[in-house]
């Protein structure tokens, strides 16, 4: 064989021509926890743009009604939230966020199990696949609603393969996030440096170690009820459905999980801006033990308020009113964090640059969306409002604005150990911040007001009644603010190109 000095590529900058395909499958192969970082960024963003078209298409439907079918909208109602929950944000604030700065936070090489890390990327990259082909399956798009709820997830409400290929996705997301958590938590039980003990940990690691922790938990719930509905709709069992099926079981182990994965998302954002308000307001974070101990608390009662979600599923009235006291009380450890934010911001000197900016959006918009959480956990308001738009503009403020610039403070602090030492423009970040800002308030704070006018979620032209005449130029304007929030992230991805093109690093 030709040595590799001897090839006539030698001289040309860059590998050579030959090792192309072997730079490509070592890169595909590495553990390293930088790399596998990359993948979740880039997997996740792409996904992310993949669900905010699907979503602009639904507000397009709010804004314009009749500018697409009924059936095509169910399956609108159907996959954003699934696409952006399972194969976007969680691969960029947990994938990507997680395994880069933990390792980084704690003094280690990298993470304990770098192959279980590789193995969960691969899984969630086989779920985004999936999730694809759901949309493009030639016998139906999923349409049984995000949550899949039994019978419509296994019977004639969605007769098409994509219901399948979704429950399948969410399969392997599910396992691929319980591998992930289970390496995140034992790097950071194993991997420490001397001298990193618990109590010196930036919160940033604290946040991620309580979301892994309820990530390997609570994911194989999902996984294992997610299995048992495939096996009613492909195999014609009855664990869910038919014969002497429950379809409230489902609903169980579904909010069994999906409660505790509101706190999965939002923990490592809370770790997120507690460090970066301390490091940009110059200080140490104010009462950092105390901040340790609220997060602790809220992941210990996360697995004890999802009844909250069933309140009109005939709940037992004394059950019902022990999840209402549960689901009150959690937010006592959430508004410690809160004060103890804005106390590590007053009067230090602030650098009002993009990790900070977007740090205190998450404030802005977790005000308004947990104020409005407090009216789902009291069961007289939630039997009102439950079917309401006022369920989805509180969801999106928690699980889309929140989480979304969470993960935008956490790219724009630690982007240059992602990418060689590499910033991001400032210019460009400040205008993104402040049309993410607005137009996220604007947007989901409107559907707030149209649900508590009454809207209900799941109409596919609201227009067609004439109880919800008030609600129509809401919906409107809302759906262009939208549309700006849409635009706005133009600017990141602006931004993102014109860094990673630069080659002054």
């Amino acid at each position: 064989m030709r040595p590799t000095g001897s090839s006539p590529d030698a001289g040309r900058s860059g590998p050579p021509q030959g090792d192309l395909w072997g730079t490509i499958l070592r890169a595909l192969r590495s553990t390293d926890h930088v790399v596998i970082a990359r993948r979740f960024f880039f997997s996740g963003l792409l996904f992310l743009l993949v669900g905010g078209a699907l979503a602009m298409i639904m507000r397009w439907q709010w804004a314009f009604p009749g500018a697409v079918t009924p059936s095509t909208y169910t399956v609108l109602f159907t996959t954003p939230g699934l696409v952006m929950i399972f194969v976007a944000i969680a691969p960029i604030l947990i994938g990507a966020v997680g395994t880069l700065v933990v390792p980084l936070s704690i003094g280690a090489r990298g993470t304990a199990l770098p192959r279980l890390t590789a193995a969960s990327f691969w899984l969630t990259a086989a779920a985004q696949l999936c999730a694809l082909a759901s949309l493009a399956a030639p016998s139906g798009a999923p349409s049984a609603g995000w949550t899949s709820f039994p019978p419509l997830s296994t019977g004639s409400g969605a007769p098409g393969a994509g219901q399948t290929w979704i429950m399948v996705a969410i399969l392997l997301a599910g396992t691929a996030n319980a591998l992930g958590a289970i390496s995140l938590v034992t790097t950071v039980v194993a991997g420490r440096a001397p001298g990193m003990t618990f109590t010196r940990m930036p919160l940033v690691v604290w946040g991620s170690l309580l979301a892994s922790v309820l990530t390997a938990l609570f994911s194989p719930i999902l996984v294992v009820a997610t299995a048992l509905l495939v096996c009613d709709r492909v195999l014609g069992t009855a664990f869910f459905a038919g014969g002497d099926g429950d379809p409230l079981l489902y609903q169980h182990l579904f909010w069994i999980f999906g409660h505790p994965e509101v706190y999965i998302l939002i923990l490592p954002v809370w770790g997120i801006v507690g460090d970066l308000t301390a490091r940009h307001a110059g200080r140490e974070p104010f009462w950092y033990r105390g901040q340790v101990f609220a997060m602790i608390s809220v992941a210990a009662m996360s697995a004890l308020v999802y009844g909250h979600h069933m309140f009109r599923a005939g709940m037992s009235p004394l059950l019902g009113a022990g999840f209402e006291a549960l689901t009150l009380l959690i937010s006592g450890p959430a508004t410690i964090l809160y004060v103890c934010w804005l106390a590590t911001l007053w009067r230090g000197s602030l650098r009002l640059e993009a990790p900070l900016l977007f740090a205190m959006g998450v404030l802005a918009v977790l005000s308004l969306g947990g104020l409005s959480g407090l009216f789902l956990g009291a069961i007289t308001a939630d039997i009102w409002l439950h079917d309401t738009l006022w369920v989805v503009g509180h969801f999106h403020l928690i699980m889309a604005a929140a989480t979304l610039m969470g993960s935008f403070a956490a790219i724009h602090e630690w982007f240059p150990h992602l990418f060689g030492g590499r910033a991001l423009g400032r210019r460009l970040a400040a205008a993104h911040f402040g049309g993410t800002l607005v137009f996220s308030i604007l947007t989901f704070g409107g559907l707030l007001a149209a649900g508590w006018a009454g809207q209900p979620r799941r109409y596919h032209d609201a227009a067609a009644y004439a109880f919800l005449d008030g609600t129509k130029e809401l919906g409107r304007w809302t759906s262009f603010g939208a549309f700006a929030l849409g635009a706005a992230q133009l600017l990141f991805l602006a931004n993102l190109i014109a860094t990673l093109r630069r080659r002054d690093a």
